[in-house]
């Protein structure tokens, strides 16, 4: 009966978005860019996976990346950083500071991770920082620059808003990189990470979406590039190993500077990719890190010149509230992760799946218990200051920056399945749609489709939310998309 009420109670979704008022003429759109460095130190704990690694070096820097909108009568922003997720806590910290700072408004302010699985795991570490009644003594966590890092960004970019021309269109990515990792079997089950020359496999469970969508900045008077927007729908996990990396996309920055000039801000907003990854199931090596990332910068580079201006580009900022339930968890699980974490931690040899409901039981409990189980202490994933404890449902934001009829920026929470993505952009009024997952809040994990649910595997494993959330997702995004195309 208790989920039944949470289920209606997420149709009710929160009716408190803000309509910014549209920018005034075309020439009055502003727009500046800034970027900053947020590489941790060495010895900081790494974030991917599920056990602990602890950062020996770099291979090139994590960085936020900012772009600020300013239509005259509305004001917005966007910070993507090379991180694996966006806490809510993180979230809140970097919009309050931000918008002192700048003056736009907290809730104008868009949160985005590259999902980089070479980026820290700052979760415990800033859970600590916000702790305001125990300072941490020495010297400063690594989260105090993370914060600092992404606020820079954004106030940087704040400063250096100029006159500008927006031109949008899109380029297919025709080369392999990405692929569905899904794979239904002969018994019907669906199983993720196979390859085709298991002779259980039957088909992929599902598509990909091919499409990079892209946005070039320019300066009004010379037409001077100042940032390529791009965004792609393909996990961030192709590095591996101790060394800190942006992994691909800090090759399509190398890319974009090559083409356009040292000073060209990259800001790259992962698609729709919980389901998405770069390994061909039909070969035994998986595409490498440069390979992808230069595959993907030699698509955008001839498409830049067929990009298409912006007509009359007013701004526009829409959100709103969905509550999305979280599943249940028992007791009888929480003793389990109790009991299992502690042996994964000391090296002893786990079965994955079982390790990755132990961590899933602990992160719900937190979430929906004011008075978590005492198996949440082995990990940092859930700690917050603003959700714990916050009961059957999670408040999560859809989020859409639109400019005039041609380009809108989607920004969705958790790591969302491909279809959800592409539904979205099928439906959408805009000749441009960028689908940005992992904004303002990572503690869904993953979001699968609700036919993905029925299939199950390790998305489905890893997920907190019940079966119909991402329609819900994708329902919002339309319906606020679709009021800001009828306003223009």
């Amino acid at each position: 009966m208790h989920r039944l009420i949470a289920i209606f109670s997420v149709l009710i979704v929160s009716l408190g978005f803000v309509l910014a008022e549209p920018g005034l003429a075309a020439e009055t759109l502003r727009i500046g860019v800034a970027e900053t460095d947020i590489t941790p130190p060495e010895g900081f704990p790494m974030a991917g996976y599920y056990h602990e690694r602890l950062a020996t070096g770099a291979i090139d820097p994590l960085k936020a990346k900012a772009v600020v909108f300013d239509g005259g009568d509305c004001k917005a922003a966007w910070v993507a950083g090379d991180l694996i997720g966006i806490s809510r806590d993180l979230c809140i910290e970097v919009r309050r500071r931000a918008s002192a700072e700048t003056g736009i408004p907290a809730e104008h302010i868009a949160v985005s991770a590259t999902h980089s699985h070479t980026a820290p795991d700052y979760y415990r570490d800033l859970y600590g920082y916000l702790d305001a009644k125990s300072p941490a003594e020495g010297p400063a966590p690594y989260a105090a620059k993370l914060v600092d890092g992404l606020v820079a960004a954004i106030v940087k970019a704040n400063e250096a808003v100029q006159p500008v021309v927006v031109k949008t269109g899109s380029a297919e990515q025709q080369t392999p990189v990405s692929f569905n990792r899904r794979f239904v079997m002969k018994d019907g089950s669906v199983r993720t990470w196979q390859r085709l020359d298991n002779p259980e496999v039957v088909r992929s469970a599902g598509p990909i979406d091919p499409q990079i969508a892209l946005a070039l900045i320019q300066s009004a008077g010379d037409r001077k590039p100042l940032a390529v927007l791009s965004n792609f729908a393909l996990h961030c996990d192709t590095v591996g190993g101790l060394l800190w990396s942006a992994d691909y996309p800090a090759f399509i920055a190398k890319g974009m500077k090559e083409e356009l000039g040292e000073d060209v801000v990259s800001v790259f907003g992962n698609g729709a990719c919980g389901d998405i990854n770069h390994s061909d199931p039909t070969k035994t090596e998986r595409n490498k890190t440069d390979f992808i990332g230069n595959s993907l910068a030699e698509t955008i580079r001839p498409a830049l010149s067929k990009l298409e201006d912006v007509e009359a580009p007013s701004l526009q900022v829409r959100f709103v509230t969905v509550d999305l339930p979280l599943q249940e968890v028992t007791g009888e699980e929480l003793e389990r992760a109790q009991e299992l974490m502690p042996r994964a931690k000391a090296g002893e040899k786990t079965d994955f799946f079982e390790l990755v409901r132990a961590y899933k039981a602990a992160v719900l409990d937190r979430l929906r218990n004011k008075t978590p189980h005492p198996a949440g202490e082995y990990i940092g994933l859930g700690l917050s200051r603003h959700w714990s404890g916050l009961g059957a449902s999670l408040p999560v934001e859809v989020m859409t920056i639109t400019l005039g009829k041609d380009l809108a920026l989607v920004f969705v929470p958790g790591e969302i399945f491909v279809e959800l993505g592409l539904a979205v952009k099928q439906g959408s009024p805009y000749r441009t749609t960028m689908v940005i997952e992992l904004s303002n809040c990572v503690e869904t994990i993953y979001i699968p489709t609700r036919a993905a649910h029925a299939g199950g595997s390790y998305e489905v494993t890893n997920s907190m939310v019940v079966p119909g959330s991402g329609e819900m997702l994708v329902e919002a995004a339309l319906r606020l998309l679709r009021e800001s195309a009828s306003s223009e």
